[in-house]
């Protein structure tokens, strides 16, 4: 994509293409970052992509850093956590840690395109995951068409 995500040199805005009054910005090393407090005023945190070394540290309670921290405390609160895990293949261990999280109430969001909206771009498959991700919080939006069920697609329509 030609994106240099050089930390120190990023300008959040440039990349975003929008205003970022109102994004913070944290060092996944700051572990005793405010986000990392169970006092911090959030409903739903989202991890994407996730890991597998973070999706199994969450699931054994190991808080290393600043996102397993403060998934830690997303469900020690009760909040809604959603992870978006990013590897394949997946060992027994990696499923055994997706089915802890998913235990106490963890979204487990593979990033697994639908093809039945009939994508065009990988542009349309990502919004694919984003609506997935966007419909878990209960966030309305028009990324991918509403399904419907009693319709039937022929192979013009595709």
């Amino acid at each position: 994509l030609g994106i240099d995500l050089n930390r120190s040199q990023l300008n959040i805005g440039e990349f975003l293409g929008y205003s970022t009054d109102n994004i913070i910005s944290y060092n996944n090393s700051d572990i005793g970052a405010t986000i990392a407090s169970s006092r911090y005023p959030i409903k739903a945190m989202v991890i994407v992509p996730c890991s597998m070394n973070t999706l199994c540290s969450i699931a054994h309670g190991i808080s290393n850093n600043l996102i397993q921290r403060a998934a830690s405390i997303t469900l020690k609160e009760g909040r809604k956590l959603v992870v978006v895990p990013r590897e394949t293949p997946l060992s027994a261990i990696h499923l055994e840690a997706m089915q802890k999280l998913s235990s106490v109430g963890t979204c487990i969001l593979p990033a697994m395109p639908g093809f039945y909206h009939n994508p065009k771009t990988i542009a349309d498959q990502v919004d694919f995951i984003v609506a997935k991700i966007l419909d878990v919080l209960n966030i309305t939006h028009t990324l991918v068409p509403e399904w419907h069920s009693g319709e039937i697609l022929t192979i013009e329509d595709l």
